[in-house]
């Protein structure tokens, strides 16, 4: 098959499985890349805090932030399903800047991510990004804003009615009545910028050794891998990476390192047109496609 034909084969598939977005696959030692509307811009959901991580490590770096420093933070007492960490705590909690970093981008903890928001604001997050040459990830909020959609509105019975609204309530221009998916409002990037930002992480960049070390760190002991994990990781590579959620919203971004030293970013950036919050046949499909495009790059 041609790369135009699986290309066609791959957006096809998508959308019988009822998913549109903006996917990238990068060999990060060639240069060499594959990708469906990799330029589409979405909201970024959970993957901003990895720029979070980065922008938090490079202040400590910096000698501006103690990562041993103990902070204060309250509980969560989220009881919706989905939420991880301290987002769930009842009580407060003492726990030092290095320890938020894990349970922010590890375990992807909402309340974590604030609490280092709090430290770095989103719109310093953003200017560290463009010191470090890093462009078209747009950081505007922070993680409180997530939560409060109809989604936390609604009860268990009603989630569809959720995401029946996320679906069908956004305009030609990608604006939407949920702010959480209004390109305007919402933190936003693209498969492409993400990838960009994992090239950075990988390869020599101005983003320090050091830094992009700890940042690799985090990624590889994400908890969350349910989604590309089972087709990336295996005894013969290491799969790193950040997934993010959102209503109708299901992304991943992370690199795959290979045993015989090749190395790949992919960033698959999903919305589905399927008002259902629990869809795992299109975590399975965005998997398969991302794999089919790796393959073929890996075959180049």
């Amino acid at each position: 098959m041609s790369t135009e034909r699986l290309l066609r084969a791959a957006r096809r598939m998508l959308h019988d499985g009822g998913l549109s977005g903006s996917l990238l696959v990068r060999d990060l030692h060639t240069g060499d890349e594959l990708g469906l509307d990799p330029d589409t811009e979405l909201p970024a959901a959970s993957l901003v805090k990895v720029p979070l991580a980065l922008a938090t490590l490079e202040r400590i770096r910096r000698g501006e932030l103690d990562g041993s420093a103990l902070l204060e933070v309250e509980p969560g007492r989220i009881t919706t399903p989905g939420p991880t960490g301290i987002s769930r705590f009842r009580h407060p909690v003492r726990i030092a800047v290095d320890d938020l970093l894990y349970l922010s981008t590890s375990v992807s903890d909402g309340v974590a991510a604030d609490a280092l928001f709090e430290l770095t604001p989103p719109a310093r997050v953003a200017g560290i990004l463009r010191e470090l040459g890093i462009r078209g990830i747009t950081v505007r909020h922070t993680m409180r804003d997530l939560t409060d959609t109809p989604a936390e509105r609604l009860g268990s019975a009603d989630v569809h009615l959720a995401h029946a609204l996320a679906i069908d309530a956004g305009t030609s221009g990608r604006g939407h009545r949920v702010p959480q998916l209004d390109i305007t409002r919402a933190n936003t990037g693209t498969a492409r910028a993400f990838v960009d930002l994992l090239q950075a992480l990988w390869t020599p960049s101005p983003v320090r050794p050091g830094v992009a070390a700890r940042v690799r760190a985090l990624m590889a002991d994400n908890l969350l891998r349910h989604r590309l994990a089972p087709d990336f990781g295996s005894d013969a590579s290491t799969w790193s990476s950040k997934t993010g959620t959102l209503l109708n919203l299901r992304h991943e971004a992370g690199v795959v390192e290979h045993a015989d030293g090749q190395v790949f970013a992919v960033a698959v950036l999903t919305e589905s047109r399927v008002p259902a919050s629990h869809q795992p046949g299109a975590e399975a499909l965005m998997a398969q496609v991302a794999r089919m495009l790796h393959d073929r790059l890996r075959q180049m």
